[in-house]
């Protein structure tokens, strides 16, 4: 599937897709097929509680009122809309296998049309191309059939069109441009393959994971903490470019560093910070980054040959601060072989950005402080304003945490939640090639060894891939690994 540039990475929808006239014989499949893995008889009540689609009205996103902002930009376009219900759990894999068993319909019924549409696509565009996307449109849900096969795109359109894109991650615009109409176009069939390889990648956290714990889904670029067995905090994230990949592991969050010196891995000195300094001679003493040798004297910037690999031989430590420290105000630590961490950012503008697979490996958070506040409830002594007044201190300070809390950095594409909507995400790691041949083939437990094999953060970049690079003019933004 083509990697697009998406905005939003996590946004639930209230959206309901079951039909009664398929409600039967999905409730006779899914007692055969997934009694066996434990297929709740709240999904089947969920089956029963449902209505049909309903007709998208003018002006209806389909949204609730509650949603998070971001802290440090109030512009609406940063806005992540609240699901109450963990990517990993119970519900949502019931809620999966349901929407396997209606994508398995569509494509015996012959799937959805293309679009062939030749231009961008807005309220008021007229032709046969607009009847198409009505049927298309209505094939998966996001507009009732009773809407017709009018040619024009009125305000029944828009709001079907923005209810697609807020599932598939994309900016809701309500217009049918480029990323919008590569999304409509994935056939039904590819769909439901990716439904069913990830539903198998649900199936390997089906066990207990804690009453708390924190889950990053690296393909939606979304980091969820989660508390007895509901969602306490929705944050949007920054995770790694297709060559700096993260990883898919569990571990456990175990102590917060606050306004932390950052130390440049050699790797990043050798990739970045060389051509940075071949670009810019200013660039260290901008950005408040020290150079020292082996013995830690330190090194000044004009004593190096940067047209040379020599700076791999020094260390390069760059202040605390949140104006341009790579970690920004928190370094979140979690135990692992791959060198990566969760953390804070000095480029906090990046959350609302498009494109937000970006990092060399360590994924970015916002609303950093609320995340952190969470991590930190059940320890001693640090509430809210502690925190605030620690970072606002300026000074170092390393806290750990009582008991840690499980983290859960997954690879998941597409899902269900619990009100019938279907959420797909690109496969940015082109990983889903993996699972569905591994679907049939594999245990979950197998499946998983098999990911976390692929989880370098530096793979070799693999021929023939489609892959989504930065702007030629951008260097990466940096940050620990």
């Amino acid at each position: 599937m083509t990697v697009r540039r998406a905005r939003i990475a996590h946004a639930p929808l209230t959206g309901r897709w079951l039909a009664g006239r398929w409600l039967e014989s999905a409730l006779a499949r899914f007692s055969v097929r997934f009694s066996p893995s434990g297929l709740s008889l709240a999904a089947a009540s969920l089956i029963l509680a449902l209505g049909a689609p309903r007709l998208a009205a003018a002006g209806d996103d389909g949204f609730g009122q509650a949603e998070w902002a971001q802290q440090y930009d109030d512009d609406e376009h940063l806005a992540v809309h609240r699901s109450t219900t963990p990517v990993l759990s119970q519900a949502t894999f019931d809620a999966t296998a349901l929407a396997i068993s209606r994508y398995q319909a569509i494509v015996s019924a012959g799937g959805w049309p293309n679009v062939l549409a030749q231009r961008v696509l807005r309220l008021g565009s007229q032709g046969d191309v607009v009847a198409i996307l009505r049927r298309r449109l209505a094939a998966s849900g996001d507009l009732d059939a009773s809407a017709g096969d009018s040619p024009v795109f009125d305000s029944f359109v828009f709001a079907a069109v923005k209810h697609f894109q807020a599932r598939h991650g994309l900016q809701q615009t309500g217009i049918v441009d480029k990323d919008t109409l590569s999304a409509l176009n994935v056939p039904a069939n590819v769909r439901l393959s990716q439904l069913q390889i990830n539903l198998v990648r649900l199936k390997t956290y089906s066990g207990n994971l804690g009453d708390r714990f924190v889950m990053a889904n690296i393909p939606a670029a979304a980091v969820e903490t989660v508390e007895n067995g509901v969602v306490a905090t929705h944050h949007v994230a920054g995770v790694g470019r297709f060559d700096r990949q993260s990883p898919v592991m569990m571990t456990k969050a175990t102590d917060i560093d606050f306004n932390p010196f950052w130390t440049v891995p050699a790797s990043i000195t050798k990739k970045d910070l060389i051509p940075r300094m071949q670009a810019d001679p200013n660039y260290l003493t901008e950005h408040k980054i020290r150079i020292f040798d082996k013995a830690g004297n330190e090194v000044q910037p004009n004593q190096i040959d940067w047209n040379t690999d020599q700076a791999v031989n020094y260390m390069f430590r760059q202040d605390p601060g949140s104006d341009v420290n790579a970690l920004g105000v928190v370094r979140i630590n979690i135990p692992n072989p791959y060198g990566v961490y969760m953390h804070d950012t000095a480029e906090r503008g990046l959350f609302g950005d498009d494109f937000r697979y970006i990092s060399s490996g360590c994924i970015r958070v916002q609303d950093v402080r609320d995340y952190v506040a969470w991590l930190l409830k059940d320890t001693p002594g640090w509430d809210r304003q502690h925190i605030n007044d620690v970072i606002n201190s300026g000074q170092q300070v390393k806290v750990e945490l009582t008991p840690p809390v499980p983290v859960y950095w997954v690879y998941i594409t597409a899902w269900a939640t619990p009100d019938g909507t279907i959420q797909f995400r690109d496969d940015i790691y082109q990983r889903d090639g993996l699972g569905s041949v591994a679907s049939d083939a594999m245990e979950p437990s197998q499946l998983l060894k098999e990911e976390q094999a692929l989880s370098s953060p530096h793979p070799q970049a693999q021929p023939g891939v489609n892959r989504t690079a930065l702007p030629p003019q951008a260097l990466p933004a940096m940050d620990e690994q």
